[in-house]
């Protein structure tokens, strides 16, 4: 027999209802989120981009990584070196320098996650790029690829019989190849893991970036929803948040829009190894440090914040 609805019940209804119907798009899908099994943990590694420092050099960058805390590091794009823009490691970089590169982090107590490709996999010479770029990750045992499509789109056709063939390289060196959402082709999760599922290969992955979805897709496509269509395929994620008030602009974790909780929920009892590499560590609205010590906060910010997400998931189970 069903209750009658008292005063107070419809008032909660009614109230429940609008809490709903506001709801921001990054938080409507996270109102009935399920509860998510509980396998084994999932190893997060917590890591930062050097990219955050491109205005300094790439040692200043790994120095200000280490005494920010981190354990893991991602090479990002370029760096000012004596007042020019080098790359980390250039696309025809002998294979030997992604090797000393690596020797030189994990002296310093910064074990390499991911290293970008710097190329669209459409791209005229994109399988001989991404090629030697997994040669380089292997010689500096760096277990990840980054690579992603054009903002204004591309050919996936393109892309899966390049991954097919690239597949057995990524096997043979132990590297994985993720692509992540970068607008275009590759303009959700979703997206990235059609492209995966249809190579269909344990070293063809996907990488997640949360930021990314809102910003390209202007807020139209939930991350919580999207990556819950996608999570079985997911091996990294470049962590950005993003805010739409009081300007559309990428931000660093917890500054933005995107729930982390809910988020990393999605993934936290995988039982693999998932690397964490925050990309913009930034506050929103505010000028950019103009000293590498204000980075330095940041990251260390940006750190603490995803430790204490993670701690929250992974905590002992109630009952």
């Amino acid at each position: 027999m069903t209750s009658p609805m008292t005063r107070r019940t419809f008032i909660a209804a009614g109230a429940a209802g609008l809490a709903l119907a506001s709801a921001p798009a990054t938080d409507a899908a996270a109102v009935a989120q399920p509860a998510q099994p509980r396998g084994k943990p999932t190893r997060f590694q917590i890591a930062c981009m050097t990219l955050p420092y491109s205005q300094f050099t790439l040692t200043r960058a790994l120095q200000g990584l280490r005494n920010a805390g981190y354990a893991h590091v991602a090479w990002g794009t370029t760096h000012m070196e004596g007042g020019k823009r080098v790359p980390v490691i250039a696309q025809d970089a002998p294979v030997g320098r992604a090797k000393d590169l690596s020797s030189r982090c994990r002296d310093m107590g910064l074990e390499p996650v991911m290293m970008f490709s710097g190329i669209y996999p459409e791209a005229k010479n994109g399988f001989e790029v991404l090629r030697h770029r997994l040669l380089q990750a292997a010689a500096g045992r760096v277990p990840q690829v980054l690579t992603f499509g054009h903002t204004r789109g591309g050919n996936a056709k393109v892309w899966i019989e390049r991954f097919k063939r690239l597949a057995p390289i990524c096997r043979d060196n132990n590297v994985t190849l993720v692509v992540k959402q970068h607008g275009g082709e590759t303009g959700t999760g979703a997206a990235c893991a059609r492209i995966t599922r249809e190579v269909n290969h344990p070293h063809i992955k996907v990488n997640y970036d949360a930021g990314n979805v809102l910003d390209y897709l202007n807020g139209k496509v939930n991350p919580l929803t999207d990556l819950n269509a996608c999570a079985s395929e997911v091996r990294s994620f470049c962590i950005k948040d993003h805010r739409f008030f009081p300007e559309s602009q990428d931000c660093g974790p917890g500054f933005g829009e995107v729930d982390h909780y809910r988020l990393l929920n999605l993934v936290a009892f995988t039982g693999l190894t998932i690397s964490l590499s925050s990309e913009n560590i930034f506050a929103p609205s505010v000028p950019r440090p103009a000293k590498p010590e204000g980075v330095d906060a940041l990251a260390r910010r940006a750190r603490e914040y995803l430790e204490l997400v993670i701690q929250a998931l992974h905590r002992p189970a109630k009952g």
